[in-house]
């Protein structure tokens, strides 16, 4: 009996060390990557593999298309006089890559002030894997979900409401490049503010997230993804909207009603002036040859 108590004793008192707790330690941490290793690990190998593939599969797409301008790596291009033929794409992430080729931006036809939308040229699926190549370049915001900008699990009165503080964020920042009603503008240097109404709700969010051409880009930070989400709901609420004032001359704002204003009311003005004074000295010329 007592050789077993101290036999007791000696294991307790080896409990206590220190190394019993790092090896409880060492033994825990095999068991959580064992575990882990089971259970977690081939559906994560996997889905590494399908976006390796699938950034490869960009990659060829992005020697052919776009290394031109933006270089075999996507490191840019500058020419011999120091000008930019194309900006580095490291960082940009999946999301401009999705607005610029989505809406036919890229590839530009020609070097210009910016690049004008048009017919895209690669399909969907192309348009996936060369998000995916750019994405691997440099870490960078992703493309949005349906749900980082759709309304439609909210009642209607919370749609309302977003609308409502959508309008006075768009007022706030947007209306002094695209005019109040989302119809565009004139920019300078050669520039334009596209129109955006009637513009698919995720290249919106893709546009104030990534801030194309002379565009800011409104990161989480500046607006929230709500206030995203309110903006494009506002704009969503302009295409429904009927047009009060009658003629709405394109929604350009003050420009194009000035010039209506200058050529149509006075320009009139001015002419049935002349008219009445060429018309009162024929009448003159007649009264002195009577």
């Amino acid at each position: 009996m007592h050789l077993l108590n101290r036999t007791a004793g000696r294991i307790s008192r080896h409990r206590r060390r220190p190394i019993a707790g790092a090896l409880l330690l060492l033994l825990g941490l095999l068991t959580a990557g064992a575990l882990y290793t089971a259970v977690l690990s081939p559906a994560n190998a996997a889905k590494t593999q399908s976006d390796t593939e699938l950034a490869e599969q960009g990659r060829k797409l992005f020697l052919v298309g776009c290394s031109t301008c933006h270089g075999t790596n996507g490191e840019g291009v500058t020419t011999l006089r120091g000008n930019q033929l194309g900006p580095s794409l490291v960082g940009v992430g999946a999301a401009a890559v999705d607005f610029q080729v989505g809406t036919g931006r890229m590839p530009m036809a020609q070097a210009g002030a910016q690049a004008p939308s048009k017919p895209e040229a690669y399909d969907q699926d192309e348009i996936d894997a060369l998000a995916a190549y750019v994405a691997s370049l440099g870490p960078g915001p992703a493309v949005p979900n349906s749900s980082d900008y759709s309304l439609d699990n909210m009642t209607d009165e919370a749609q309302e409401a977003a609308i409502v503080r959508g309008g006075q964020i768009f007022l706030t920042n947007c209306t002094a490049c695209h005019n109040f009603e989302g119809s565009g503008g004139a920019m300078p240097e050669g520039g334009s503010a596209p129109k955006i109404r009637g513009v698919e709700p995720k290249y919106i969010y893709e546009a104030l997230l990534t801030g194309p051409s002379n565009m800011p880009s409104f990161s989480n930070g500046n607006l929230t993804p709500e206030e995203k989400r309110d903006v494009i709901a506002y704009l969503g609420s302009l295409n429904d909207s009927a047009d009060y004032g009658g003629f709405g001359m394109g929604g350009l704002g003050p420009v194009a009603e000035g010039l209506i204003a200058w050529v149509g009311g006075i320009g009139i003005l001015v002419g049935f002036a002349i008219w009445i004074a060429a018309h009162t000295t024929r009448t003159n010329k007649k009264k002195v040859q009577a």
